[in-house]
């Protein structure tokens, strides 16, 4: 009995480790932008982009969503060719892709981002159990001055940091 509950134990562990994995970060929108809120989506993707996506093939460097037609876009944001897919023809990796989320939160999303001149960033590409999920945030661009601010504030704070080491 006892081995029985290990491999349960064991196997709980991997399914958790699995349930959220993240495959891609855009480190640079937090540089860039102030998070105001967070929204998730699906993407919506291939089977070969599914399995390139799941292999951590992806980059959001650049990328960013745009509504058209009442939906969701994720544009320039790079997936690779999945190799053992064979020979795709007229493979784009930097094509748009749909993101899958419900209709009144695109209806949120188009009255803040034209009354208050927002934008949306995505933040980080990732499974959630078998899916492919998109976390991404409504933002505002932060000015120059406000980045040489964080800047400053990151390296006072390693300076204290550092005294209080000795």
């Amino acid at each position: 009995m006892r081995i029985v509950t290990d491999i349960k134990q064991k196997s709980r562990c991997a399914i958790l480790k699995s349930i959220m994995e993240s495959l891609a970060i855009n480190k640079r929108a937090q540089y860039d932008f102030e998070f105001l809120e967070t929204f998730e989506g699906g993407l919506m993707l291939t089977g070969a982009e599914t399995k390139s996506t799941k292999a951590g093939h992806v980059q959001l460097k650049g990328a960013f969503i745009m509504i058209r037609n009442n939906e969701l876009w994720l544009k320039n944001a790079l997936i690779s060719r999945y190799e053992p897919a064979g020979a795709q023809e007229s493979y784009d990796p930097y094509r748009n892709r749909k993101i899958l989320i419900r209709r009144r939160d695109i209806n949120k999303l188009i009255g803040k981002i034209n009354t208050q001149g927002l934008t949306l960033v995505p933040i980080k590409v990732y499974t959630h159990r078998n899916l492919v999920k998109i976390s991404f945030a409504l933002a505002r661009g932060k000015k120059q001055f406000e980045k040489r601010a964080v800047i400053k504030k990151r390296e006072v704070d390693r300076q204290i940091r550092e005294k209080m080491r000795e």
